[in-house]
């Protein structure tokens, strides 16, 4: 069996067919079909079934694929050790990251990253659910993985990188805009966008308006940060996100809270890290994560509000 066997099959099980896997590796399809009968033969299992979709991995398949993925993976970053002596650092860095956390930081040190090394190919995944995370740690499969708990004991070294606040974001001419903080209690009775159940953006609204004795009205569950920022920008309701998550053009509608929500952001780096972990992780030191909604933008939206007020009143919104 070679390394590059164990590609091809995992290009099949991607792409659902042998003629697709082939020119996504831009190899022969005749070639692409004898070294994947060469392996089932070696190891006398059938790794894929053919189905009206195309081929699917059988039960022994997707077993055999989960260990040639760490298979290839270590193989990579291998190479780009190697590599790494020569300042021609290249390869694949395979990054995670909870859903919500970093949206700023981790774009601004990736792009520091590509520009030290160029010829680096980075793969990011954004999962909203911290136990599939962990799973995927604990496999091996992932380089660095920005969480908001240490993955499982052992299967990683930990960095405290910070500790990201929560902000509230409201509609468009909402009463409480007036504020440079809103205090949750005043947001009983209030509609709310909320996420994916199993997700940990849910977990740390649904906590938090628990603490604080709110009974909330879901309106609508989304999967995106920055989908609730424009829903509740559009007076759908009002929403909970990390301070990061809120994009540009909507920080004037964010206030951060009383009593204050946040939570501590992690770099899972993998045990024996290579030089592109060790980058990335040098990098992610750098940022700042401990942001809320910055000082002027509050002056600025409250003014705005009040002198609005004066005005006509402000609206509220949801």
């Amino acid at each position: 069996m070679t390394l590059r066997q164990y590609e091809y099959a995992l290009a099949v099980a991607e792409t659902g067919s042998v003629t697709a896997a082939a020119e996504l590796l831009h190899v022969a399809q005749p070639s692409m079909s004898q070294q994947i009968r060469g392996l089932e033969r070696e190891l006398g299992v059938q790794l894929f079934a053919r189905t009206p979709t195309g081929l699917v991995p059988t039960v022994v398949g997707r077993a055999f694929l989960r260990e040639a993925q760490v298979a290839v993976s270590a193989s990579r970053r291998a190479r780009a050790t190697a590599r790494a002596a020569a300042d021609e650092l290249e390869g694949e860095l395979l990054v995670a990251v909870q859903m919500g956390l970093g949206t700023q930081q981790l774009p601004r040190a990736l792009g520091a990253l590509r520009n030290r090394f160029p010829r680096l190919e980075v793969t990011v995944f954004e999962e909203p659910n911290p136990a599939e995370l962990e799973r995927l740690g604990r496999r091996g499969v992932l380089d660095l993985v920005l969480v908001a708990a240490p993955c499982e004991e052992g299967a990683a070294q930990a960095h405290h990188l910070g500790d990201e606040e929560f902000v509230v974001v409201l509609g468009e001419g909402h009463r409480l805009l007036a504020a440079e903080r809103v205090d949750l209690r005043e947001l009983e009775g209030e509609p709310w966008v909320r996420f994916d159940r199993d997700g940990a953006l849910d977990g740390v609204l649904r906590d938090a308006l628990r603490d604080n004795e709110i009974a909330p009205m879901t309106v609508a569950r989304v999967s995106q940060a920055a989908t609730a920022v424009r829903w509740a920008s559009h007076g759908m309701g009002v929403t909970l996100v990390p301070a990061s998550a809120v994009p540009h053009g909507y920080c004037h509608l964010a206030r951060p809270v009383s009593p204050v929500v946040s939570q501590p952001v992690v770099a899972a780096v993998r045990r024996d890290p290579g030089p592109a972990e060790r980058a990335l992780l040098e990098l992610l030191l750098r940022e700042d994560w401990c942001r809320a909604v910055p000082e002027d933008v509050l002056r600025a939206s409250s003014s705005a509000v009040v002198e609005h007020g004066n005005n006509r009143g402000p609206a509220r919104v949801g």
